[in-house]
């Protein structure tokens, strides 16, 4: 088995290639990371590393023309939603053309792979009655450049998914986290200050945007499970190629919440100041996930509390911020 992982050197990329190499040894992977990207996040031990931009069609089809998969999952893109507001046309530009640049190179290929492409909660935006679990059916109202982008691109990966074409599967994956997450997401941002504050290299004081909204988070580590139980399947089992797959907990949480959590466990006593420039142009209030189709699907449950997956958050940029100190580079 021949597979893909798009956007490798990424949050999620790194944790799906651990899971790959930890429990299917049979997999051969192959990691598609940008040229001169930056310090990677966790490594893709084991797999092949090819270069591409996922904006560069030529690049991206000799990648496919090498690796030659199996199953594709495409992570790669611009995931910030507050990014998307500083540079929308790049956000476009590299959400929706690069599944483009993707789908392209498979065709040119003569691949019929079967591709995951990970869509957004956001594109759901705002919801009629935030009380209920956002189910799958939910019409979109997307809110930022982010959100229309995966909307675009969610759409446009079943164009190709024509009889002839490969298999396609989409999610729309709620907020998850856990170690190696960036620190331009809010819970990793307050982590990083948390553990920086302990370490006496800031003062105790804590910078926030808005703490009322109310997400569903869940551990990265059970995403990429999910991801994998969906490739598992295809879209000749239980799963369908005109279907698409919330990947969520299910549970909703107010930021606050999450913030007050974490200071706990870091056991640091802080000042919390809201700074106007954390706030996002649109933001949605609240917004949970209802997961029952892709348990069907799959069988697949979380199983990370999210306390541990704070604790294990906190723990990571313990080591982050020890390694930087120590001119290590992770």
């Amino acid at each position: 088995m021949r597979v893909l992982v798009t956007g490798a050197h990424g949050f999620v990329g790194g944790h799906l290639l651990e899971l790959l190499r930890a429990e299917h040894a049979e997999v051969e992977t192959f990691a598609l990371v940008r040229p001169r990207g930056g310090a990677p996040g966790r490594r893709p031990g084991g797999a092949t590393i090819l270069e591409a931009d996922i904006d560069d069609p030529a690049a991206v089809a000799a990648a496919l023309a090498t690796a030659r998969p199996e199953r594709i999952v495409h992570l790669a893109g611009q995931s910030s939603v507050h990014h998307s507001w500083i540079d929308p046309g790049a956000t476009l530009r590299t959400n929706v053309m690069g599944v483009v640049h993707l789908m392209d190179g498979v065709r040119a290929a003569g691949l019929r792979p079967r591709v995951l492409v990970v869509g957004s909660a956001d594109e759901y935006g705002i919801v009629d009655n935030p009380a209920v679990p956002v189910a799958e059916d939910t019409p979109l109202r997307p809110l930022s450049p982010y959100a229309v982008s995966k909307v675009a691109q969610g759409q446009l990966a079943l164009e190709y998914a024509v009889p002839a074409g490969p298999e396609v599967l989409r999610t729309r994956t709620f907020p998850h986290t856990g170690p190696g997450r960036g620190e331009g997401f809010a819970e990793s941002s307050f982590a990083r200050q948390l553990v920086e504050v302990a370490a006496g290299r800031r003062p105790p004081v804590l910078s926030v945007g808005n703490l009322d909204a109310v997400r569903d988070f869940t551990d990265v580590r059970d995403v990429v499970r999910a991801y994998w139980a969906l490739l598992e399947i295809g879209t000749r089992g239980a799963a369908r190629p005109d279907t698409v797959y919330n990947v969520c907990s299910g549970r909703g949480v107010r930021v606050g919440d999450v913030l007050r959590r974490l200071i706990a466990l870091a056991g640091v006593e802080v000042e919390v100041r809201q700074d106007p420039s954390r706030f996002r142009p649109s933001d949605i209030p609240v917004l949970i996930g209802d997961n029952r189709r892709l348990r069907a699907a799959t069988g697949w449950e979380p199983r990370i509390e999210l306390d541990r997956t704070l604790r294990d958050l906190l723990e990571d940029w313990r080591e982050r911020t020890a390694g930087a100190a120590g001119g290590v580079r992770r």
